[in-house]
Protein backbone atom coordinates (compact mmCIF):
# COMPACT_ATOMS: atom_id res chain seq x y z
CA UNK A 1 0.00 0.00 0.00
CA UNK A 2 1.00 3.92 -0.53
CA UNK A 3 2.14 5.36 2.83
CA UNK A 4 4.39 8.72 3.83
CA UNK A 5 7.18 7.88 5.43
CA UNK A 6 10.17 10.03 6.93
CA UNK A 7 13.66 9.89 5.58
CA UNK A 8 16.83 9.79 7.50
CA UNK A 9 17.23 13.73 6.70
CA UNK A 10 13.54 14.45 8.20
CA UNK A 11 12.10 14.79 5.05
CA UNK A 12 8.70 12.88 3.53
CA UNK A 13 8.38 10.32 0.92
CA UNK A 14 5.74 8.37 -0.82
CA UNK A 15 6.59 4.53 -0.60
CA UNK A 16 5.20 1.20 -1.09
CA UNK A 17 4.72 -0.54 2.09
CA UNK A 18 3.31 -4.04 2.86
CA UNK A 19 -0.48 -3.78 3.51
CA UNK A 20 -1.16 -5.07 7.87
CA UNK A 21 -2.83 -8.17 7.36
CA UNK A 22 -4.44 -9.86 11.00
CA UNK A 23 -4.27 -7.50 13.62
CA UNK A 24 -2.47 -8.31 16.53
CA UNK A 25 -3.76 -8.26 20.29
CA UNK A 26 -5.23 -5.35 21.25
CA UNK A 27 -4.70 -3.66 18.00
CA UNK A 28 -7.46 -2.75 15.02
CA UNK A 29 -7.16 -2.23 11.34
CA UNK A 30 -8.57 1.03 9.99
CA UNK A 31 -8.86 1.67 6.67
CA UNK A 32 -8.46 5.16 6.22
CA UNK A 33 -10.57 7.91 4.88
CA UNK A 34 -8.19 11.25 5.88
CA UNK A 35 -5.56 12.72 8.37
CA UNK A 36 -5.09 16.15 8.68
CA UNK A 37 -1.98 17.84 9.01
CA UNK A 38 -1.45 19.38 12.23
CA UNK A 39 0.88 22.12 13.31
CA UNK A 40 2.55 19.26 15.20
CA UNK A 41 3.43 17.03 12.38
CA UNK A 42 5.38 20.13 10.89
CA UNK A 43 7.00 21.09 14.40
CA UNK A 44 8.31 17.66 14.68
CA UNK A 45 9.48 16.76 11.58
CA UNK A 46 11.93 19.60 12.12
CA UNK A 47 12.12 19.54 15.90
CA UNK A 48 11.44 15.60 17.01
CA UNK A 49 12.60 16.34 20.66
CA UNK A 50 10.18 19.80 20.74
CA UNK A 51 8.14 18.26 23.62
CA UNK A 52 11.09 16.32 25.52
CA UNK A 53 11.65 12.76 24.04
CA UNK A 54 11.33 11.95 20.62
CA UNK A 55 8.67 10.54 19.78
CA UNK A 56 8.78 6.85 18.37
CA UNK A 57 8.05 5.94 14.57
CA UNK A 58 6.80 2.63 13.67
CA UNK A 59 8.92 -0.05 12.07
CA UNK A 60 8.02 0.99 8.36
CA UNK A 61 8.59 5.22 9.64
CA UNK A 62 4.58 6.14 8.48
CA UNK A 63 4.32 9.57 9.30
CA UNK A 64 1.07 11.54 10.73
CA UNK A 65 -0.38 11.98 14.33
CA UNK A 66 -4.37 12.02 13.64
CA UNK A 67 -6.71 10.73 10.89
CA UNK A 68 -9.91 9.08 10.88
CA UNK A 69 -11.34 6.13 9.03
CA UNK A 70 -13.54 2.67 9.34
CA UNK A 71 -12.10 -0.06 11.71
CA UNK A 72 -12.17 -3.08 9.54
CA UNK A 73 -10.79 -6.21 11.79
CA UNK A 74 -10.00 -6.03 15.21
CA UNK A 75 -7.72 -8.41 17.09
CA UNK A 76 -7.94 -10.38 20.31
CA UNK A 77 -8.76 -8.65 23.61
CA UNK A 78 -10.28 -5.89 21.75
CA UNK A 79 -14.02 -4.95 22.46
CA UNK A 80 -16.51 -5.83 20.02
CA UNK A 81 -17.70 -2.73 19.87
CA UNK A 82 -14.91 -0.97 17.53
CA UNK A 83 -15.30 -3.66 14.95
CA UNK A 84 -16.66 -2.04 11.88
CA UNK A 85 -17.14 1.63 13.67
CA UNK A 86 -15.92 4.66 11.96
CA UNK A 87 -13.00 5.96 14.62
CA UNK A 88 -11.04 9.21 15.02
CA UNK A 89 -7.58 8.24 15.74
CA UNK A 90 -4.85 10.26 17.38
CA UNK A 91 -2.15 7.85 17.19
CA UNK A 92 0.65 8.78 20.06
CA UNK A 93 -2.54 7.41 22.45
CA UNK A 94 -1.56 4.20 21.87
CA UNK A 95 2.26 3.55 21.25
CA UNK A 96 3.35 -0.38 19.64
CA UNK A 97 6.41 -1.81 17.95
CA UNK A 98 3.35 -3.15 15.81
CA UNK A 99 1.70 0.08 14.37
CA UNK A 100 1.92 1.12 10.73
CA UNK A 101 -0.23 4.31 10.35
CA UNK A 102 -1.69 6.99 10.15
CA UNK A 103 -0.72 9.10 6.91
CA UNK A 104 -1.35 5.65 4.49
CA UNK A 105 -4.34 3.37 3.21
CA UNK A 106 -4.67 1.16 6.06
CA UNK A 107 -3.39 1.71 9.43
CA UNK A 108 -2.52 -0.71 12.42
CA UNK A 109 -2.64 0.70 15.76
CA UNK A 110 -3.62 -0.40 19.42
CA UNK A 111 -7.37 0.33 20.17
CA UNK A 112 -6.44 2.92 22.97
CA UNK A 113 -5.81 5.46 19.91
CA UNK A 114 -8.95 5.08 18.95
CA UNK A 115 -12.29 6.76 19.69
CA UNK A 116 -15.39 5.64 18.32
CA UNK A 117 -17.57 8.26 16.21
CA UNK A 118 -21.56 8.22 16.28
CA UNK A 119 -22.71 6.65 13.26
CA UNK A 120 -24.49 9.70 11.71
CA UNK A 121 -21.23 11.82 11.66
CA UNK A 122 -18.62 11.74 8.61
CA UNK A 123 -15.62 10.26 9.61
CA UNK A 124 -13.25 12.78 7.59
CA UNK A 125 -15.17 15.89 9.35
CA UNK A 126 -12.89 14.49 12.69
CA UNK A 127 -9.54 13.47 10.94
CA UNK A 128 -8.14 15.85 13.13
CA UNK A 129 -9.79 16.25 15.99
CA UNK A 130 -8.64 13.81 18.54
CA UNK A 131 -5.62 14.79 19.05
CA UNK A 132 -7.01 18.30 20.05
CA UNK A 133 -9.84 16.92 22.03
CA UNK A 134 -7.77 14.69 24.29
CA UNK A 135 -5.44 17.50 24.78
CA UNK A 136 -7.81 19.65 25.76
CA UNK A 137 -9.58 16.98 28.19
CA UNK A 138 -5.73 15.84 30.01
CA UNK A 139 -5.33 19.72 30.47
CA UNK A 140 -8.87 20.63 32.08
CA UNK A 141 -8.53 16.91 34.24
CA UNK A 142 -4.89 18.09 35.14
CA UNK A 143 -5.77 21.96 36.50
CA UNK A 144 -8.44 20.20 37.90
CA UNK A 145 -6.79 17.72 40.06
CA UNK A 146 -4.04 21.27 40.44
CA UNK A 147 -6.86 22.82 42.50
CA UNK A 148 -7.69 25.39 39.61
CA UNK A 149 -11.56 27.00 39.12
CA UNK A 150 -11.00 28.55 35.45
CA UNK A 151 -8.87 28.79 32.88
CA UNK A 152 -7.47 31.89 30.50
CA UNK A 153 -6.79 30.56 26.76
CA UNK A 154 -4.78 31.90 24.27
CA UNK A 155 -5.28 31.24 20.53
CA UNK A 156 -8.96 30.75 22.03
CA UNK A 157 -10.36 30.06 17.99
CA UNK A 158 -7.69 26.95 17.39
CA UNK A 159 -9.16 23.55 17.29
CA UNK A 160 -7.83 23.12 20.98
CA UNK A 161 -9.20 26.58 21.86
CA UNK A 162 -12.76 25.08 20.55
CA UNK A 163 -12.38 21.87 21.90
CA UNK A 164 -11.44 23.35 25.61
CA UNK A 165 -14.58 25.40 25.18
CA UNK A 166 -16.89 22.36 24.66
CA UNK A 167 -15.55 20.68 27.39
CA UNK A 168 -15.53 23.76 29.65
CA UNK A 169 -18.59 24.30 28.93
CA UNK A 170 -19.19 20.92 29.38
CA UNK A 171 -18.21 21.44 33.15
CA UNK A 172 -19.60 24.25 33.70
CA UNK A 173 -15.65 25.32 34.15
CA UNK A 174 -15.37 29.37 33.98
CA UNK A 175 -13.23 30.16 31.05
CA UNK A 176 -11.64 33.70 29.25
CA UNK A 177 -10.67 32.80 25.49
CA UNK A 178 -8.47 35.19 23.84
CA UNK A 179 -8.53 35.90 19.97
CA UNK A 180 -6.81 37.78 17.43
CA UNK A 181 -9.80 39.21 15.25
CA UNK A 182 -13.35 40.45 15.45
CA UNK A 183 -14.78 37.69 13.06
CA UNK A 184 -13.21 35.00 15.33
CA UNK A 185 -14.60 36.26 18.68
CA UNK A 186 -18.07 36.87 17.04
CA UNK A 187 -17.72 33.00 15.48
CA UNK A 188 -16.80 31.88 19.41
CA UNK A 189 -19.56 33.87 20.65
CA UNK A 190 -22.26 32.43 18.20
CA UNK A 191 -21.25 28.96 18.90
CA UNK A 192 -22.63 29.68 23.02
CA UNK A 193 -18.87 31.00 24.13
CA UNK A 194 -19.37 33.37 26.95
CA UNK A 195 -16.33 34.93 27.29
CA UNK A 196 -14.00 36.14 24.09
CA UNK A 197 -11.63 39.04 24.00
CA UNK A 198 -9.83 40.07 21.15
CA UNK A 199 -6.31 41.24 21.87
CA UNK A 200 -6.67 45.00 20.67
CA UNK A 201 -5.41 47.83 22.78
CA UNK A 202 -7.30 47.90 25.74
CA UNK A 203 -8.17 44.36 26.03
CA UNK A 204 -5.33 43.88 28.78
CA UNK A 205 -7.90 45.46 31.67
CA UNK A 206 -10.54 43.95 30.65
CA UNK A 207 -8.91 40.81 31.08
CA UNK A 208 -7.58 41.76 34.49
CA UNK A 209 -11.12 42.39 35.42
CA UNK A 210 -13.03 39.41 34.18
CA UNK A 211 -9.79 36.84 35.31
CA UNK A 212 -10.44 38.26 38.94
CA UNK A 213 -14.02 38.24 39.08
CA UNK A 214 -14.11 34.18 37.34
CA UNK A 215 -10.85 33.30 39.40
CA UNK A 216 -9.20 31.53 36.32
CA UNK A 217 -6.09 30.81 37.74
CA UNK A 218 -4.77 28.46 34.78
CA UNK A 219 -3.70 29.65 31.11
CA UNK A 220 -3.38 27.73 28.14
CA UNK A 221 -1.16 28.87 26.48
CA UNK A 222 -0.74 27.97 22.90
CA UNK A 223 1.11 31.19 21.66
CA UNK A 224 3.74 32.24 23.35
CA UNK A 225 6.03 35.09 22.05
CA UNK A 226 4.89 38.63 23.15
CA UNK A 227 1.16 37.97 23.93
CA UNK A 228 2.09 35.98 26.96
CA UNK A 229 3.73 39.22 28.62
CA UNK A 230 1.29 41.32 27.42
CA UNK A 231 -1.34 39.61 30.00
CA UNK A 232 1.02 38.01 32.75
CA UNK A 233 0.41 41.45 34.41
CA UNK A 234 -3.35 41.31 34.20
CA UNK A 235 -3.42 37.49 35.70
CA UNK A 236 -4.84 36.64 39.62
CA UNK A 237 -2.60 35.68 42.07
CA UNK A 238 -0.94 32.08 42.09
CA UNK A 239 -1.57 31.88 38.82
CA UNK A 240 -0.02 29.12 36.57
CA UNK A 241 0.83 29.41 32.69
CA UNK A 242 0.78 26.11 31.03
CA UNK A 243 2.75 26.60 28.04
CA UNK A 244 1.88 24.00 25.14
CA UNK A 245 2.13 25.59 21.26
CA UNK A 246 4.76 28.03 19.37
CA UNK A 247 2.37 30.08 17.40
CA UNK A 248 3.94 33.19 18.54
CA UNK A 249 7.05 31.41 16.96
CA UNK A 250 10.36 32.43 17.40
CA UNK A 251 9.94 35.87 19.69
CA UNK A 252 10.80 35.62 22.96
CA UNK A 253 8.64 35.76 26.44
CA UNK A 254 9.45 38.55 28.34
CA UNK A 255 7.95 38.98 31.70
CA UNK A 256 9.27 40.86 34.87
CA UNK A 257 10.80 39.23 37.75
CA UNK A 258 8.92 41.25 40.03
CA UNK A 259 5.21 39.85 38.33
CA UNK A 260 6.67 36.59 39.78
CA UNK A 261 6.94 37.43 43.49
CA UNK A 262 4.21 40.21 43.17
CA UNK A 263 1.18 37.15 42.17
CA UNK A 264 3.26 34.59 42.81
CA UNK A 265 3.50 33.34 39.07
CA UNK A 266 4.36 29.86 38.26
CA UNK A 267 5.72 28.84 34.36
CA UNK A 268 5.71 24.99 33.15
CA UNK A 269 4.88 23.19 29.86
CA UNK A 270 1.92 21.13 29.53
CA UNK A 271 2.16 17.72 27.46
CA UNK A 272 -0.62 15.53 27.04
CA UNK A 273 2.02 12.40 26.39
CA UNK A 274 2.89 13.03 30.13
CA UNK A 275 -0.14 13.84 31.86
CA UNK A 276 -2.25 11.16 33.88
CA UNK A 277 -4.82 11.32 31.40
CA UNK A 278 -2.57 9.46 29.02
CA UNK A 279 -0.23 8.06 30.55
CA UNK A 280 -2.73 5.48 32.83
CA UNK A 281 -4.79 2.97 30.83
CA UNK A 282 -7.42 3.45 32.93
CA UNK A 283 -7.57 6.98 32.62
CA UNK A 284 -7.72 7.01 29.42
CA UNK A 285 -10.19 3.97 28.69
CA UNK A 286 -12.24 6.55 30.49
CA UNK A 287 -11.41 9.73 29.13
CA UNK A 288 -12.37 7.73 24.98
CA UNK A 289 -15.47 6.79 26.48
CA UNK A 290 -16.55 9.76 28.08
CA UNK A 291 -15.36 12.15 24.85
CA UNK A 292 -17.39 9.46 22.56
CA UNK A 293 -21.01 10.95 24.40
CA UNK A 294 -19.49 14.39 23.35
CA UNK A 295 -17.83 14.58 20.27
CA UNK A 296 -20.39 15.26 18.12
CA UNK A 297 -20.56 18.58 19.31
CA UNK A 298 -20.01 20.98 16.51
CA UNK A 299 -16.80 22.78 18.09
CA UNK A 300 -14.78 19.31 18.23
CA UNK A 301 -15.27 19.16 14.19
CA UNK A 302 -11.62 19.64 12.26
CA UNK A 303 -11.91 22.81 9.39
CA UNK A 304 -11.12 21.49 6.23
CA UNK A 305 -9.09 23.08 3.99
CA UNK A 306 -7.51 21.92 0.79
CA UNK A 307 -7.70 17.96 0.21
CA UNK A 308 -4.36 16.21 -1.25
CA UNK A 309 -3.68 12.91 -2.52
CA UNK A 310 -0.92 10.88 -0.33
CA UNK A 311 1.21 11.38 -3.51
CA UNK A 312 0.84 15.14 -3.24
CA UNK A 313 2.22 15.12 0.25
CA UNK A 314 4.80 18.02 -1.25
CA UNK A 315 2.37 20.60 -1.85
CA UNK A 316 0.10 19.27 1.03
CA UNK A 317 2.74 20.34 3.87
CA UNK A 318 3.59 23.53 1.50
CA UNK A 319 -0.46 24.68 1.82
CA UNK A 320 -1.50 27.35 4.51
CA UNK A 321 -4.83 27.52 5.16
CA UNK A 322 -6.69 30.35 6.54
CA UNK A 323 -9.15 30.76 9.42
CA UNK A 324 -7.23 27.35 11.22
CA UNK A 325 -8.53 25.03 8.45
CA UNK A 326 -6.17 22.34 7.83
CA UNK A 327 -4.74 20.48 5.00
CA UNK A 328 -6.34 16.76 4.63
CA UNK A 329 -4.23 13.95 3.19
CA UNK A 330 -7.29 11.69 1.55
CA UNK A 331 -6.20 7.92 1.64
CA UNK A 332 -6.83 6.24 -1.51
CA UNK A 333 -10.30 4.38 -1.93
CA UNK A 334 -10.94 1.62 0.14
CA UNK A 335 -9.56 -2.06 -0.41
CA UNK A 336 -11.78 -5.03 -0.94
CA UNK A 337 -12.69 -5.94 2.70
CA UNK A 338 -10.30 -9.25 3.78
CA UNK A 339 -11.38 -12.42 5.40
CA UNK A 340 -10.46 -11.28 8.88
CA UNK A 341 -12.40 -8.13 8.70
CA UNK A 342 -15.63 -10.35 7.49
CA UNK A 343 -14.64 -12.76 10.07
CA UNK A 344 -14.19 -9.63 12.89
CA UNK A 345 -17.68 -8.30 11.88
CA UNK A 346 -19.18 -11.95 12.53
CA UNK A 347 -17.85 -12.40 15.83
CA UNK A 348 -18.94 -8.88 17.13
CA UNK A 349 -22.32 -9.91 15.49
Amino acid sequence: MKAICVTLSRTLEVRDIPTPGEPAAGHVLVEMDASAINQGDKTFLRMPTAVGNPLALDRHEVWGASGAGRVIAVGAGVPGDYAGKQVAVYRSLGRSAESVGLWCERAHVPCSACLILPDHVRARDYCGSLVNVMTAYAFLEEIAEAGHKGVIVTAGNSATGCAMASLARSRKLPAIFLVRTEAARRALIQSGVEHVLVTEEGFTDRLAALSAELATTAVFDGVGGDLLGKIAPSLPMNSTIYAYGFLGGAVPIAIPSVLFMMKNLTMRRFSNFESRTVKEQGQLVAALKTLESLIDDPLFVTRIGEEFRLDQIEQAMACEPSDGARAVLVAAPARRRSDVARRNDEQAA
